[in-house]
């Protein structure tokens, strides 16, 4: 299959790849599409056989649902079967947004969405692109990020290429993608709400709507996920990916001495421990900022197996909630 790579940066380009998507979508094809968090692989969320090229295409285990992408809140609410109060509140505060709300589902909604589930993840996404494809179509799309299954998420169009390149008709390009890791997964249908996944929009802002958050225990038994992200392996390199701190230079030598691999195959993020002396081709530093971090880290994670590495080092984030999806993702991509 030959994939067809579309630009979005001027207004035409962006017409033309809308109406091109939108005409690929309404026909039961996969398309990936630029989304504010990842790039994510789109079909029609009504169509169980499109919602199963999903599947089929990035090798996604048949017990982890999807999210499906809505364009408004009124489009969502035809996605499910109550939309209680709480949904209207945490729609208004955080959509168009990184915020995936867990409801009951609507009957419309196909099982290979929910994994046989009676909950669905529904999601505002604030990328313009996606915004307009989906009211392009007038349906919701089911859209998990646009790579092979367990492998690290996408945040540009050659990232996607790169894995599904001859695999599905397009790639739209809509730039780097602003928030860089998935969203996060609040559950409504338990009391208190419950964070399933969590992401850059963090617990203390989801309380300040008012309520208290639960948090989601780990791990999840496959047969009863309600959301993506739950998996104990996920997000990961074709590289070892080992979470450190060192307090010198000496330190940190010592961890790798322990792998006995020749220090080229050893690449490091750090963002606040620098190691200068490491040579600079495999040492790439990030801001100590979480907004930075998580935009940064899924491209930071594909070059370096670009580059060949064998033993990726990063710098153990904060423990605070602000770093908290980061640190979630870290965790599953180091299992």
């Amino acid at each position: 299959m030959n994939t067809e790579i579309l630009s979005t940066h001027t207004p035409p380009l962006f017409a033309a790849a809308v109406k091109r998507a939108a005409e690929l979508l309404r026909a039961g094809e996969v398309v990936a599409l630029p989304t504010e968090t990842v790039y994510g692989l789109a079909a029609n969320a009504l169509d169980e056989k499109a919602v199963a090229k999903i599947f089929q295409i990035k090798g996604r285990p048949a017990h982890n649902p999807i999210i499906v992408h809505v364009a408004g809140n009124e489009m969502a609410k035809r996605c499910v079967s109550n939309w209680p109060a709480l949904a209207e509140k945490f729609s208004k505060s955080f959509w168009p947004g990184p915020l995936t709300l867990v409801l009951p589902r609507a009957e419309k909604i196909p099982d290979a969405v929910t994994a046989g589930g009676e909950t669905v993840g529904v999601r505002w996404p604030s990328h313009p692109f996606i915004q307009a494809v989906i009211r392009e179509c007038d349906f919701p799309l089911a859209a998990p990020s646009a790579n092979l299954s367990n492998q690290i998420s996408p945040t540009n169009a050659e990232h996607v290429r790169a894995q599904l390149g001859g695999k599905i008709s397009l790639i739209v390009d809509g730039g780097q993608s602003q928030v860089g890791i998935e969203s996060t997964v609040l559950d409504l249908t338990v009391s208190p709400p419950r964070v399933l996944r969590p992401g850059m929009i963090h617990a203390e802002s989801l309380a300040a709507v008012g309520l208290p958050i639960a948090h989601c225990q780990w791990p999840i038994e496959p047969g009863s996920l309600k959301s993506p992200g739950q998996l104990k392996k996920h997000y990961s390199p074709k590289a070892k990916l080992l979470v450190a701190t060192w307090e010198s230079e000496a330190s940190l030598a010592a961890q790798i001495g322990n792998w006995q691999l020749a220090i080229g195959k050893v690449h490091i993020i750090a963002h606040t421990s620098i190691p200068a002396s490491f040579g600079a081709a495999n040492v790439s530093v990030i801001p100590h900022d979480a907004e930075a971090f998580a935009r940064a880290l899924y491209a930071e994670l594909h070059r370096c197996d670009a580059a060949g590495a064998e033993l990726i080092i990063v710098e153990a984030p904060p423990d605070s909630s602000e770093w908290s999806g980061i640190a979630d993702r870290l965790r599953r991509a180091a299992a």
